[in-house]
């Protein structure tokens, strides 16, 4: 018989119908603004004891909040406007201080029922109202002085190997490399032999101007090395930034370069921007290193501590020579020690580095070496500035602590692990951190803001509204024009809109302003299906064709027309999202979602809706379109 599904069509369309209202109506359920607690590490507590401390900073200021909470690694305050949130901040790093990461946070309000069926809010870009910006300085100082300690390490060698004399080569203030000798003939050798080795430093001498002083030899980089470094240190720097934000899996984030030395970094839809903060603003390292010997000299050796809190207090003697530093590491993972089932991170070095640690083990089997993790940490000291005012100038702070020391049992390559992590969460982020890539130079927060809240609402609510006056005016449209069709039309385009806020909630879409653009243009294009298939069953039956046959004819010989349209359309978006970048690609992923449920709504909703009303009709003479 025409015009008649069989059982299990409709409920298979009523399943797929009730499946998008499910998923759909986790959006009705707006977030809390909050602030969230975490520590500078991973291994940090956060417990009840700090939870205290910051609901009486709160209090002492004044500051409503309500929903307080701690879980262990991370505490949250739900606060009841999003005004506040500044504020609380502010008073809660004032009383935690720097080894607590505060980070602005927004808190979801979804049932629990909906979270376990994999139901969340639609993520919104951040032109809308989610997402934090951060603004970071690049310390390229410190990049200059880190090549200088390179540099002089290797003219130490290099003299040592010319057999030229020197009393000591360190690098002094305004990161000059100073070499001390003692006597003006030797100084001279080295000035040749160094000259000649490094052509991007300036050298000049000093005579001694008393009695027993030493001969000098400094040595500058030029103008046109500091360039390139500084220049590399932020190209580096924005490479592992990207790596980082990819490893946290964020949609559509922005990092790009700010003048010579600031990095803008954006994340829309970022729920934990604590964990966000710390993994984007971590600056470390590693260094590989031998145990010193017990008779080397006091100054080519070093003392550290060692990191884990099982190992508090003692410490190991490790070389000043460095075997390799984590900008080797070409992959790290987490995992399990088979043995001894204490966390671990495995490491695979690069060609060069895979190189340089088996010349560096493969003559010291049986001696320890060390892993030593490098921490970098910005604290602001409040100076004069010249004009007598008072800043805050940013001060770096390097911690050395050991993480493992292990005896060499052979010769290592390209593939080994590390030990002596505290927990597993520890042991990700350090494998997180690695395999990123190392930062060329240490970083600090200049800046961390969201898009006000007002600017986002705003944005939504013209969204919003326009979403609103183009489906009225279509409702109303096909509901004057097409009567009882046009009802049957409406009801599926409302159908749509929940299925497209459906599937991209459920594919984990970011919703921005040229996303809403494309809600709108949905709207059009899924009513032009119907206006396609009504005027073809208008013609049917002007031409004669009883109501049922004319129902079938519309919907069947429209079917092509409406295939080849939206194909095309389809074709479009994919190109779009391929080539385009942020709002376009935003605008082509709404484009492409809404023109496969528009189809499914304007051939399979419609129909099925028709159906049921006249297809059970024998002697059906004429129908309202």
């Amino acid at each position: 018989m025409l015009n008649r599904y069989p059982l299990w069509k409709y409920l298979l369309i009523l399943l797929v119908v009730v499946f998008g209202f499910v998923y759909a109506s986790a959006n009705l359920y707006a977030p809390d603004p909050a602030v969230q607690i975490s520590g500078q590490s991973s291994g940090m507590d956060i417990d009840e004891r700090v939870l205290r401390r910051v609901e009486r900073a709160l209090e002492q200021a004044g500051i409503d909040y309500f929903g307080a909470e701690a879980d262990g690694s991370r505490a949250q305050i739900r606060l009841n406007t999003a005004d506040s949130q500044m504020r609380a901040q502010r008073y809660i790093q004032e009383e935690l201080g720097d080894d607590f990461i505060v980070a602005l946070n927004l808190a979801a309000t979804t049932p629990r029922w909906l979270e376990r069926l994999g139901a969340s809010p639609m993520r919104l870009g951040l032109d809308l109202a989610g997402g934090v910006h951060f603004l970071m300085e690049v310390d390229t100082a410190a990049a200059i002085h880190r090549r200088q300690e390179i540099n002089s390490d290797a003219m130490r060698a290099r003299l040592r190997d010319e057999r030229i004399r020197y009393s000591s080569v360190s690098v002094g203030d305004d990161n000059v490399v100073i070499g001390r000798f003692r006597n003006a003939d030797l100084r001279d050798q080295a000035l040749r032999e160094l000259r000649r080795e490094y052509q991007n430093l300036e050298f000049s001498t000093e005579d001694p101007q008393s009695e027993g002083a030493s001969y000098r030899l400094n040595a500058v980089l030029s103008d046109t090395a500091v360039r390139e470094i500084e220049d590399y240190a932020l190209s580096q720097n924005l490479v592992t930034l990207r790596n980082r934000v990819n490893e946290l899996g964020v949609s559509e984030p922005v990092v790009q370069r700010q003048g010579r030395s600031r990095i803008i970094v954006q994340l829309p839809g970022v729920q934990d921007t604590a964990e966000a903060k710390r993994i984007i603003g971590k600056t470390a390292n590693l260094e590989f290193r031998l145990e010193a010997l017990p008779d080397s000299l006091v100054s080519m050796r070093d003392e550290f501590e060692f990191r884990s809190e099982s190992d508090a207090g003692r410490t190991a003697e490790l070389e000043r020579q460095v075997i390799l530093t984590g900008d080797h590491v070409a992959n790290a993972s987490s995992g399990f020690d088979h043995e001894t089932s204490q966390p671990q991170v495995n490491i695979t070095l690069d060609s060069a580095g895979g190189a340089m640690m088996h010349r560096a083990t493969r003559g010291n089997i049986g001696r320890r070496m060390g892993v030593l993790f490098i921490e970098y940490r910005t604290t602001f000291e409040t100076r004069e500035n010249e004009f007598g005012e008072e800043v805050q100038v940013p001060v770096q702070e390097a911690d050395r602590r050991i993480i493992s020391l292990a005896t060499v049992q052979a010769a290592l390559g390209v593939q080994f692990r590390i030990t002596g992590l505290d927990s597993p969460a520890e042991a990700s982020e350090l494998a997180l951190l690695l395999r990123a890539g190392a930062l060329a130079a240490p970083m600090y927060f200049v800046e961390e803001r969201t898009i006000g809240p007002s600017l986002g609402a705003e944005n939504i609510q013209m969204g919003v509204t326009s979403v609103k006056w183009g489906l009225a005016l279509v409702l109303l449209f096909m509901l004057l024009y097409y009567r009882a069709f046009g009802v049957i039309a409406n009801i599926a385009l409302t159908v749509n809109l929940v299925l497209l806020i459906a599937v991209m909630s459920l594919l984990g879409a970011t919703l921005t302003l040229p996303g809403i653009a494309g809600i709108v243009l949905t709207v059009g294009m899924a009513v032009d299906a119907n206006v396609l298939i009504f005027s073809r069953i208008r013609e049917e039956l002007k031409a004669g064709s009883p109501p049922q046959s004319a129902i079938a004819a519309g919907y069947d010989r429209a079917f092509v027309t409406i295939m080849d349209a939206n194909i095309t359309t389809l074709i479009v978006a994919i190109i779009l999202y391929a080539i385009g970048t942020g709002p376009v690609q935003g605008f082509a992923v709404t484009l492409s979602i809404g023109i496969l449920t528009s189809m499914f709504t304007a051939l399979l909703v419609t129909r099925s809706m028709v159906n049921l009303a006249y297809g059970g009709r024998r002697n059906l003479q004429k129908i309202w379109i």
